[in-house]
């Protein structure tokens, strides 16, 4: 199992999954985490994805599985809005992937709160996986 890690360690709200990830490759050393660039070919890593990534809006860690759910509703004025949710969007209607199972880490909780969610979900995506 592959999961692709996203943020960004220099913005603080965006930071958490990167922050949690020492802990992460400790407690699931069978896992590959991969930390992403959203500028790389994100098709390349398959067909089915598995992604942590922050994201706003939320309370507790959630799986999102429909890309439907992605807000990108948000202007766009240049390739840098040129965000995570419009790539999944665009690789699932152009049939590059088959599924996308993002875990969602709330941007204003704690580290260790993070980690505890995020493990739980990990340990769920793992009995359907093995």
């Amino acid at each position: 199992m592959k999961i692709l890690v996203f943020g960004n360690p220099l913005i603080e709200e965006d930071s958490l999954p990167f922050r949690i990830l020492p802990g992460l490759r400790k407690s699931f050393p069978e896992i590959e985490f991969k930390e992403y660039d959203p500028a790389e070919e994100l098709h390349e890593e398959g067909r089915d994805l598995v992604i942590l990534d922050a994201v706003q809006g939320i309370e507790k860690v959630i799986i999102i599985t429909d890309t439907k759910q992605l807000n990108t509703d948000a202007p766009r004025y240049s390739l840098h809005d040129f965000d995570l949710g419009i790539t999944l969007k665009l690789l699932k209607k152009m049939d590059l992937i088959d599924s996308v199972k993002i875990i969602g880490v709330p941007m204003k909780i704690s580290e260790e709160v993070a980690f505890s969610g995020v493990s739980e979900v990990i340990g769920e995506l793992k009995k359907n996986f093995y």
